[in-house]
């Protein structure tokens, strides 16, 4: 069991829980996850209802190649979506994916309360001492590279235990700066071949050794499409295998654009883990 301080609000997490993406963003990959801002409150319904237990909103595409945007720009796209959904529904938990710091203090304010980063800090000095000054928990992610030129042939001797080191060296550092509260991700496609992804999926449950929450973010990821020689959009019933794969591999939040495939995951992975344990 983990728990986790969302702005003073104590949020336990006794098993497997589901991050459901939206994005205000009109180039994301996965076409499916790009959502006007009129879309917003339908959608976020939609996921609340099969059972999102924390809603990621992002303003801007990290997929390989994508152009940065700047701060200003992702709080126009940010803002106003997480607004309308904590004014909606007052108690549902919203992450904002983001690597600046002021993105997080508009977003926190706006009535996010945990912050998700792609870059661990290195892309806004202000990001870490923002998220320390906020008090709100933080997700730490492993990326080599920058999103533009990060899977320009990515090497690594052992991935796993590259990722390793680094979370565990940053958790060290953050802990330092007083950001307790810690969600770690091994940024499955972020500067990692499909090869490199599948090894550290095997592995993934060595980053339980770290005891914070572990989220895994596969969700139609070029490693699921380009490995069954599809598209994004056919690659959901890939998606759940490999979701269940890190399930079973300690992966205690799962991120993704299709919530109620997810959901569905946790829960049989539940009922059989608890049938094993009796």
């Amino acid at each position: 069991m983990f728990t986790l301080n969302c702005k003073g609000r104590l949020v336990e997490i006794r098993q497997p829980v589901v991050m459901g993406i939206i994005n205000t963003t009109p180039d994301s990959f996965y076409a499916g996850s790009r959502t006007p801002l009129d879309d917003v409150l339908a959608k976020a319904g939609r996921m609340i209802e099969e059972g999102a237990f924390i809603l990621d909103i992002g303003g801007q595409s990290t997929r390989p190649g994508s152009i940065p945007l700047s701060e200003e720009a992702e709080m126009e796209r940010v803002l106003p979506a997480i607004e309308s959904i904590h004014q909606r529904y007052p108690d549902q938990l919203i992450s904002i994916d983001t690597f600046y710091g002021n993105v997080a203090r508009a977003s926190v304010a706006a009535g996010a309360s945990i912050v998700n980063d792609i870059s661990a800090g290195s892309l806004d000095e202000n990001l870490l001492p923002t998220v320390a000054d906020l008090r709100v928990p933080y997700v730490l992610m492993h990326m080599k590279g920058k999103p533009q030129t990060m899977q320009e042939s990515p090497s690594y001797e052992d991935v796993a235990i590259e990722v390793f080191d680094f979370l565990s060296l940053r958790l060290q550092q953050l802990t330092a700066i007083g950001i307790h509260d810690v969600i770690i991700d091994p940024g499955f496609g972020f500067g990692k071949t499909a090869a490199h992804n599948f090894s550290l999926l095997n592995r993934l449950s060595w980053l339980t050794q770290l005891e914070r929450p572990l989220l895994a973010g596969l969700s139609r990821k070029a490693t699921v499409y380009k490995t069954l020689g599809i598209t994004a959009e056919e690659a959901l019933n890939g998606t759940t295998v490999l979701n269940t794969i890190a399930l079973m591999n300690g992966a205690s939040i799962l991120r993704v654009h299709d919530v109620k495939a997810a959901v569905e995951a946790v829960k049989l992975f539940t009922a059989c883990k608890a049938e094993g344990q009796q």
